[in-house]
């Protein structure tokens, strides 16, 4: 008999409800269950848990509805015509709920649209920068923003335009992890651009300073500065960080290539005249 997946799925879902309604029983839901099961894509669990929770004003209400409706992809034009209101009403209040609706409605027309519209996004972003230039959501703008400076758009614009444009916005970003990811992905544009090492190295150098990478773990951030550095000619800098893998990270499978790597750098730098 051939497997039910439909009826896999409904068992699954009926589980999650499970499980809800047992950690209801010990602790009320709140918003954070909602929003933590949003970030972790599970939709469903999220308007589950909304659904549970006792107390939300209608605005918090709003917003989770919103996010967790653009969260089921595929979206019509249908679906937008009707999240994009949502989220512009929600906009014109003044707190981190309109300064968050106001990002989200931006990051739809970058991004989640079937034809994206930069322009408007980018006008969405400027109004979340002038009307909140301290908030969170106007940091994440300047840094998604900074990816499509860096990475989509006229293929004529030059290399180091895209660089100065992104490192413009950088120079506005004051988050510690937020500055961490736009400069780690100038660093990735100006290598991917093949512009000279020593433009590449400052960016990725300062991306691993402030630590705490989720996607790219600290191991491959550490090898690409090593490897990086010693072809750029920086031995020194090359043998700091390769030492630095071989600390903290002892049962590497890429051990053995950087002590190979890292016996050819202690010979160069031993050698009359080697560079540091």
């Amino acid at each position: 008999m051939p497997r039910s997946y439909p009826a896999v799925g409904a068992a699954l879902a009926g589980l999650s409800f499970v499980a809800l309604a047992s950690a209801k029983e010990s602790s009320p839901v709140t918003m954070d269950t909602v929003w933590s099961y949003a970030a972790s894509n599970q939709p469903l669990e999220a308007q589950a848990a909304l659904s549970e929770v006792e107390t939300v004003d209608e605005r918090t209400q709003a917003l989770a509805e919103a996010v967790l409706a653009m969260a089921r992809p595929p979206l019509s034009e249908s679906d937008w015509a009707k999240i994009e209101p949502q989220l512009a009403q929600l906009a014109q209040g003044d707190d981190d709920i309109a300064a968050q609706a106001l990002y989200l409605q931006a990051r739809m027309h970058q991004v989640q649209k079937a034809e994206p519209d930069q322009a408007r996004a980018e006008a969405l972003y400027d109004e979340l920068a002038r009307r909140w230039p301290e908030s969170h959501w106007t940091q994440l703008g300047y840094v998604k923003l900074g990816l499509t400076k860096l990475f989509a758009g006229d293929d004529a614009t030059p290399p180091r335009a895209r660089l100065a444009t992104a490192e413009a916005l950088l120079a506005k970003v004051t988050e510690p992890p937020l500055r961490r990811d736009l400069q780690l992905q100038i660093g990735w544009a100006a290598l991917e651009y093949d512009l000279p090492l020593d433009e590449v190295l400052p960016h990725l150098i300062a991306a691993d300073a402030v630590g705490g990478l989720m996607g790219i773990t600290p191991e491959d951030l550490l090898i690409q500065i090593g490897e990086l550095s010693f072809r750029a000619g920086h031995l020194g800098q090359a043998q700091h960080y390769l030492e630095r893998l071989l600390a903290e990270f002892p049962t590497s499978t890429r051990n053995y290539n950087v002590r190979q790597r890292l016996a050819e750098i202690r010979q160069a730098l031993a050698a009359p005249g080697g560079g540091a």
